[in-house]
């Protein structure tokens, strides 16, 4: 049994993780960190009110924390970059300094397939060995790919820590809720005229995933998504709703407009996030599957349709 310290617990991974923890017993302590008030209800969950950017070392001593599940990250994008890339590197520079400081057992850090960021020339399917290239001009990518860096050179320091970083596609599932999913759900949705297919992993078997490396100490790096794609067209038709297709050369620019004036009625992201629907960035799971012996029981299609069963 192992006393479990999830950063992000009342974000969408952390959740779902820690419910899983509770219900199957699958550790001795469970505690969670975070700025707003988890919506687990479960008295056996010690949670602290706590910027992942302060100390830790009290919250770990005082739980003899053993194994640290990194799931704290701003994902929908935030006008104020500055704030959005201290709280995710700086963060994540904190958790790794204190998991060294209370010799932490094992590390997991949910990294992010955007790490590979949105390129035209992206080979399909990308494997954990092809170089990470997240988006300068796009702040979650951006920063998914610095932090991938800045935990390799912990790892190579801290060689008796077991470090595991997962790199899911898009995670969906009835409790998604982010601004992919919020455009997705509007009745006329405006889409790049250019797009490729995207792939999907359920939020149920991402958490059976996180159980499955802690109780088998699998670590690595490792890209997660359910098999197969969807094209763009298909995700929307499955939520009951219109595609609106528009050429990049004129969206991109009034997206802009749109985000710089806050209009978030029309959009919650940064034109440069538009790459993810032109720009294939396919990840291949098998190392995972080989290393591991895990069965997915969602594919991309059966993960998404989950998904919009719920949305609709």
């Amino acid at each position: 049994m192992k006393n479990i310290l999830i950063t992000g617990v009342s974000g969408y991974i952390g959740t779902s993780l820690a419910k899983a923890l509770l219900a199957d017993g699958h550790a001795s302590t469970v505690v969670g960190t975070d700025l707003r008030n988890p919506s687990v209800h479960d008295d056996r969950l010690i949670f602290y009110r706590h910027d992942v950017r302060d100390h830790m070392d009290r919250i770990m001593a005082n739980h003899a924390i053993d194994t640290v599940v990194h799931a704290a990250y701003i994902l929908p994008p935030l006008h104020d970059t500055d704030l959005m890339e201290s709280i995710n590197v700086d963060g994540t520079r904190n958790v790794l300094a204190a998991s060294a400081r209370a010799g932490v057992e094992h590390l997991l850090v949910t990294s992010s397939a955007t790490a590979y960021g949105f390129h035209p020339d992206n080979p399909i399917p990308l494997t954990e060995n092809d170089p990470l290239r997240g988006n300068t001009d796009f702040t979650y990518a951006k920063n998914k790919r610095e932090i991938e860096c800045i935990i390799g050179r912990f790892a190579e320091a801290h060689l008796q820590m077991g470090v595991t970083v997962l790199r899911p596609c898009f995670v969906v599932g009835p409790h998604m809720n982010n601004p992919l999913a919020d455009h997705l759900k509007k009745p006329l949705v405006v889409l790049p005229k250019e797009t490729m297919p995207l792939q999907f992993v359920h939020e149920t078997d991402l958490t059976r995933i996180i159980l499955h490396c802690l109780a088998g100490r699998a670590t690595g790096i490792f890209n997660i998504a359910g098999s197969g794609t969807l094209t763009v067209a298909e995700l929307v038709a499955m939520m009951g709703n219109r595609p609106v297709w528009v050429p990049s050369r004129l969206l991109y620019p009034l997206n802009h407009l749109a985000w710089t004036m806050r209009l978030h009625g029309l959009t919650r992201f940064p034109s440069p996030a538009l790459g993810l629907f032109r720009y294939s960035w396919v990840a291949d799971p098998q190392k995972f599957i080989r290393q591991t012996g895990f069965a997915y029981r969602y594919d991309s299609r059966q993960a998404f349709a989950d998904f919009a069963r719920q949305a609709r």
